[in-house]
């Protein structure tokens, strides 16, 4: 059967299912093609905290969205164009978000009296018409995997798992996706049970045959390659690229790496991709607590690596004391928080902005320390670079943060020549460095920095103290003299105000914008794209993107000042709102929701036309 195929300029699909169905895995493999095909793209994974949330249930729902297009994107979209629901409890959970005329694809299968009830349909929508808003396609995923895979050795309840690989064929045959990638990678994954691979290689083909012969889908989609600047690219999640930011750090800076973590959702991954490379000098400590992983972290720091340890919001409450000790003994250490909905254990799987106020002030006493924020999944690659840039040049705690929105999506991200990276090195002190030559000084300050030397436990002559007590100026001997204390906090503090971080660059086209949209960490891509839907409107707005947060960049003032009115949605209650108002008195207009999912690009741009229109 010769069937049509329709050029799409983007698309917007959502995995949804159990989540026991291999969601994330259906949606991870679709991403790779599609990556592999030169589609710019973004994704959204949601899943629950739960390792086996309960079968069938609307708690127990797992979805992966994926928006792919053949230009620039910047979210994984608003809506889907295309829901593939493997039970009600999908169907019911997702419905919501997708827009009239929206293709459904659902597992008929799955649809019995028992889990329609479990979710609290009275009879099936796939037979009462209440689905005829939208384009549904009812498919026996079940049990066509099942028939496809009659000839394997293996038992039916194996054959049924490997649904997700016909929902993942069928897709791939309907949207045009290369498949080579997937079968190697089936191969792979059960590379030690054959037989299983064989069948799950066998529901991909049969998936994809189904579609090339159903009378179900007359139409193919076709979504052309992006046109993207030159470079070689590969999909990468925000974990992963922070992960390689660390290690392209530790070679920059030609020291050894040291990961002091303890697991902890969504910063897990860290660990996880970092204990695969000890081929670079890189070494990983998992803890028995969050205390144990920062000591280890810091320890490392004051021994000469690189020292890192990562978590999330109730990890970074833990660490607190030990990252004032970093801030005393003024040793380089990166503190990296993927940020999760709270308080307390929250939602863990879910994102927010809402360690801002904790990571500034978090700590006992005047213990200042530099913040930084990633943009994008691919930006943690960078912003890994410069905290380490930051915590060897002034000798400091730093905390990057991010969130789970960026740590679990994924996007196309060019890899940087090494010719490209900074050098990053510092030299430890080998030398006494007091006026008689003989003495070492450990708070000794560099003029220009105000960073204090780092030397290496054990070089001869350069025995000091370290520790939490307060150390006299240049000496580092204990001194409880309250002039001494004044100095060195004022010092301290001093340390971090310099840090030289680059202006904030503003995108105003035409110069004559009234309104700033002004953004931080992971909201930059939702505003981005709201903000071109503003402008296509006809709107004239600016947007600017904070990721240096402590120091802020020199001319923030100005260009607070420079505009009738600044808009700032954050996914939190208005934290850096709330210390922009207090710092510049500027009426910083606040726009907050905390629902534990990123914002949606319809949602900010229909707020920027409001905060325009307004008087």
């Amino acid at each position: 059967m010769t069937k049509q195929v329709q050029q799409l300029d983007r698309v917007i699909i959502r995995f949804a299912g159990d989540s026991g169905d291999g969601m994330q895995l259906t949606g991870d493999r679709f991403t790779a093609e599609t990556a592999q095909f030169g589609n710019d793209l973004s994704t959204l994974p949601n899943f629950p905290a739960e390792i086996r949330a309960p079968a069938g249930t609307l708690p127990g729902v797992s979805s992966f969205q994926l928006h792919f297009a053949d230009h620039d994107i910047l979210t994984p979209g608003d809506a889907p164009n295309v829901l593939v629901a493997m039970n009600p409890a999908a169907l019911k959970a997702n419905l919501a978000d997708l827009p009239r005329g929206a293709d459904i694809i659902a597992n008929t299968d799955e649809f019995t009296k028992r889990n329609l009830a479990k979710v609290g349909y009275d009879a099936n929508p796939l037979e009462d018409d209440s689905l005829k808003e939208w384009r549904l396609h009812a498919v026996p995923l079940t049990s066509l995997t099942v028939r496809a895979l009659e000839g394997f050795d293996i038992s039916k309840k194996d054959a049924e798992r490997a649904k997700n690989m016909f929902a993942l064929g069928l897709l791939s045959w309907l949207y045009n996706r290369p498949t080579e990638g997937t079968i190697k990678f089936l191969e792979t994954k059960f590379a030690r049970k054959p037989e299983i691979a064989k069948a799950n290689i066998a529901a991909f083909q049969a998936g994809w045959n189904y579609g090339e012969t159903t009378e179900s889908f007359s139409v193919s989609y076709e979504v052309k390659p992006a046109t993207l600047p030159p470079g070689t690219y590969r999909n990468i999640s925000g974990n992963q690229a922070l992960a390689y930011g660390l290690i392209a750090a530790s070679v920059q800076a030609k020291l050894p790496l040291f990961l002091g973590s303890y697991p902890i959702t969504p910063a897990s991954d860290i660990l996880h991709e970092l204990s695969k490379h000890k081929r670079f000098g890189v070494r990983t400590f998992q803890a028995e607590d969050e205390i144990a992983g920062v000591g280890a972290a810091l320890g490392a720091a004051f021994g000469g690596s690189l020292g890192v340890t990562t978590t999330s919001g109730p990890g970074i409450a833990l660490k607190s004391e030990t990252i004032g000790l970093a801030v005393a003994t003024e040793l380089p250490l990166i503190i990296v928080d993927v940020q999760r909905a709270g308080p307390s254990t929250g939602m863990p799987t879910k994102t927010e902005q809402t360690d801002l106020l904790i990571a500034m002030f978090g700590r006992n006493g005047e213990s200042p320390v530099p913040v930084l924020a990633a943009a994008t999944p691919s930006d943690c690659f960078t912003m890994a670079i410069e905290a380490a840039r930051i915590a060897l040049k002034y000798r400091t705690p730093v905390m990057l943060l991010s969130d789970g929105y960026l740590a679990n999506g994924s996007e196309p991200w060019r890899i940087p020549e090494i010719s490209e990276l900074p050098d990053i090195s510092v030299p430890f002190a080998t030398e006494p460095n007091g006026d008689d030559g003989t003495t070492y000084l450990p708070f000794k300050r560099d003029p220009e920095t105000l960073a204090r030397p780092w030397a290496v436990p054990g070089t001869p002559g350069l025995e000091h103290r370290i520790g939490g007590i307060e150390k006299a100026d240049g000496a580092g001997n204990i001194s409880y003299d309250p002039d001494n204390h004044d100095r060195m906090v004022r010092l301290r503090q001093a340390k971090i105000d310099g840090i030289d971080v680059p202006d904030l660059t503003v995108d105003d086209p035409d110069g004559d914008a009234r309104v700033l949209v002004l953004g931080w960490g992971s909201t930059y891509g939702p505003i981005a794209a709201a903000v071109r839907r503003a402008r296509a409107a006809g709107h004239k707005v600016a947007q600017a993107h904070l990721r240096h947060l402590n120091p802020l960049p020199a001319n923030t003032g100005e260009v607070l000042r420079s505009y009738d009115k600044v808009l700032l949605p954050e996914i939190n209650l208005g934290q850096l709102a709330m210390l922009l108002r207090a710092r510049y008195l500027v009426d910083v207009i606040s726009y907050n929701r905390v629902r534990g999912l990123p914002f949606k690009a319809a949602e900010l741009a229909a707020v920027i036309q409001d905060v325009i229109e307004s008087d």
